[in-house]
């Protein structure tokens, strides 16, 4: 296979930006994550794909719940914060204000939208595992001028130096 036909082909799948939040007692979790896609209607499903040797992905394996908290335009700073491991302060983690969720997990303030999961399956292969999950709430903190899908923060807009896949 060719390398750098593989990288460039599979870097044109575009990506939205989110931050995957979960939290049990005092441990807590919070990554910026983008390979996530809604699988199904009814019941609502989504997957999202989890390093597997990552803290986050230990304590979603262990609580079966998470956040989805979903950025918009202009708020990369933020998506840049959570690349790195989360502390939690009082009610911020890593500086970013939150509340708990219905399912416990937290539920970021600044963000556009979340969606909180009960994990329901567990795909274990790869370097990310994927997690399916089925959506128990959802928030919209703003509603999307025009389209939904266009009011997510994308990938590119992080910068020409940033990519995923490949």
């Amino acid at each position: 296979m060719d390398d750098a036909a593989k990288k460039t082909a599979l870097r044109m799948i575009p990506y939205g930006i989110y931050i995957l939040t979960a939290k049990s007692g005092d441990e807590i979790a919070a990554a910026t994550v983008n390979w996530v896609t809604q699988t199904s209607f009814e019941p609502p499903l989504v997957a999202v794909a989890i390093k597997s040797d990552s803290g986050a992905y230990a304590l979603i394996k262990k609580t079966k719940t998470f956040a989805l908290n979903m950025l918009g335009k202009g708020q990369a700073p933020v998506g840049f914060t959570f690349f790195k491991p989360a502390q939690l302060d009082g009610d911020k983690i890593s500086g970013e204000p939150f509340k708990a969720g219905a399912n416990g997990s937290p539920i970021l303030s600044n963000a556009i939208a979340s969606v909180e999961c009960k994990v329901t399956s567990i795909v274990e292969q790869g370097d990310h595992h994927i997690f399916v999950a089925q959506v128990t709430n959802a928030n919209v903190a703003k509603q999307p001028d025009a389209r939904a899908d266009d009011a997510i923060l994308w990938m590119k807009d992080l910068g020409e130096k940033v990519f995923y896949g490949g």
